[in-house]
């Protein structure tokens, strides 16, 4: 197996922290002179004001996401760079993963919805990869998720550390055995 390298969609994250800032800026210019006279016109201006936060606060803090599946350091590099070029790094060894899941983010009821990774950790702690937000490719197929889930298995499994086996998961579906 060869390395496995994925990055996420930075331009659907700029695109959504720029209508933001536009609906809000529309919002806030547009009630802005509600001088007591309604309740309402208040509630557009603070609406206004809240959404162009959240939209500059999506432009500053908007970057890619790759993640780095390398089965001859038997690592997982998780590289977050900003558009303000930080960048951060986490490295997570194969060994420290006991178990792989499906996560779910939304409600079927409202048809949103986004599926990702969760790397259960040895010392206890949950790693999402492909976490909700970073606008992956597929986030919102189960089938997607699942194929990233096998994948990984397949690369975890490779080695003398999980063996291959499967077993059913807490959250559904199918996760590697615990080590140890």
């Amino acid at each position: 197996m060869g390395l496995w390298v994925t990055r996420s969609r930075a331009g659907l994250q700029l695109a959504a922290a720029v209508c933001c800032s536009v609906v809000g800026l529309v919002l806030a210019i547009g009630f802005r002179g509600f001088h007591g006279v309604r309740e309402d016109a208040f509630a557009g201006f603070v609406l206004g004001v809240l959404l162009l936060l959240i939209g500059l606060a999506g432009l500053l803090f908007t970057g890619r996401q790759t993640i780095t599946v390398d089965p001859r350091l038997r690592r997982i590099e998780v590289a977050d760079t900003y558009l303000l070029m930080r960048r951060r790094s986490r490295i997570i060894s194969f060994a420290a993963i006991s178990s792989v899941n499906i996560g779910f983010l939304g409600k079927r009821s409202n048809y949103v919805r986004n599926y990702y990774v969760v790397l259960h950790l040895r010392d206890g702690k949950d790693y999402s990869l492909f976490a909700p937000g970073r606008f992956w490719e597929g986030a919102s197929s189960r089938g997607t998720a699942e194929g990233w889930r096998q994948r990984l298995e397949a690369y975890l499994g490779a080695g003398p550390q999980l063996g291959g086996q499967l077993e059913m998961g807490p959250m559904g579906g199918y996760a590697a055995p615990p080590i140890g």
